[in-house]
């Protein structure tokens, strides 16, 4: 079967990756993108975004006004007993489904002619003579200089490249549910349980979006989904409640295993990883979808002066690396500092009670969990 030839091969169509599609070919790159599924489709995501993302995504083209995102301003911190904290979110942000996202960036990346490979999947990649050759499952081959892993949490290339996380199993599992609720749309809102915590937020459409993370243990406690949540969920009275009055919009959630916070590398095998596949803040944080927005930028900007100046591959790998240490390498640790404290009934409950006597600390972590616009 023929050879296709790119300047980038983006493997993986989430956020990370569509966002880097589409810089890079707005800017006048050949790109390919393989994404094993078809949009639109719905992901495992909190679905909540912080403003700081929004300049880049204008920039991009992208018009989120249009999409109905919910805009949201406060924030919400439960306890497992119920005990609560409220706070405002200094730079703000906005609720839309991925669903509805990706698909919005993905109709736009084919604008800029983005070469996609829908239900598909990249079997092997390989890297020889300064290029990626990855054959598809469809039995096509990509190749290009440059290639972007962008693939998720958790991949079977991860397994093919010998990634240091991937052979550490992780406890984590992340369950997400669209719900109609009577919850304000202005508000985020994070509930601890006992080994866990979800998360509520409005999206689109006059739709919530309702998301939690747990481990296998509970679920294997428990023995399904629906009896963990009411064994283990509904011991918080604010989740209680979202499950006896709330509108389950779906038959089945969402689910995802081995969901790893574990520390990775943002360059494997001369491959530029992004998003997820880069590094994962913890869910508490609520930054991870504007974290993979940025870090598309900061691999696009360093991608084009790459080739415009002089494809010295070596320069664009330890470029890269410190760009994505600088802007998130912090903010990593301190999500996994922050997972610590909650999740256990009794630290959980100490930890929101010190957090609403002293609300500059909570304005703190914000911060020092978000970034600035970009």
């Amino acid at each position: 079967m023929e050879l296709i030839k790119k300047d980038v091969l983006v493997i993986g169509g989430g956020l990370a990756g569509l966002v880097s599609a589409l810089g890079l070919a707005r800017a006048g790159l050949q790109v390919a993108l393989i994404e094993k599924k078809a949009y639109p489709f719905h992901r495992v995501c909190g679905e909540y975004i912080s403003n700081e993302a929004l300049p880049y995504l204008r920039k991009l083209g992208a018009q989120i006004s249009l999409l109905d995102p919910a805009r949201i301003n406060r924030f919400m911190l439960t306890s497992p007993s119920g005990k609560a904290l409220f706070s405002k979110l200094d730079l703000g942000g906005f609720g839309l489904s991925r669903y509805t996202l990706d698909n919005h960036l993905y109709e736009l990346a084919q604008q800029q002619e983005v070469q996609f490979f829908l239900q598909q999947s990249a079997q092997q990649i390989h890297f020889a003579h300064d290029q990626f050759t990855a054959l598809l499952s469809s039995g096509e081959s990509i190749q290009a200089p440059v290639a972007v892993g962008a693939f998720g949490k958790r991949s079977n290339l991860d397994r093919q490249l010998q990634r240091s996380f991937f052979r550490a199993r992780s406890p984590y599992i992340g369950v997400k549910y669209h719900i109609k609720h009577d919850f304000p749309r202005d508000l985020i809102a994070l509930h601890n349980f006992h080994d866990g915590y979800a998360g509520t937020s409005a999206i689109e459409d006059g739709k919530h979006c309702f998301c939690y993370l747990t481990t296998r243990e509970n679920l294997k406690k428990h023995g399904s989904i629906p009896a963990m949540e009411q064994a283990i969920l509904c011991r918080n009275p604010h989740l209680q409640h979202i499950f006896k009055e709330a509108e389950f919009l779906y038959l089945q959630p969402e689910v995802i295993n081995e969901i790893s916070f574990a520390t990775k590398t943002c360059v494997d095998n001369h491959m530029l990883m992004c998003g997820d596949a880069a590094g994962m803040i913890t869910p508490l944080c609520g930054n991870g979808m504007a974290m993979a927005v940025h870090s598309a930028k900061l691999l696009t900007d360093q991608v084009l002066l790459y080739f415009y100046k002089g494809r010295n591959r070596q320069k664009l790998e330890q470029q890269y690396t410190f760009a994505w240490k600088q802007q998130f390498a912090s903010r990593l640790r301190l999500g996994r500092t922050v997972q610590h404290l909650f999740g256990g009934p009794l630290l959980s409950e100490v930890t929101v009670g010190l957090l609403k006597a002293v609300p500059p600390a909570v304005q703190l972590i914000m911060r020092q969990t978000h970034g600035k616009p970009f």
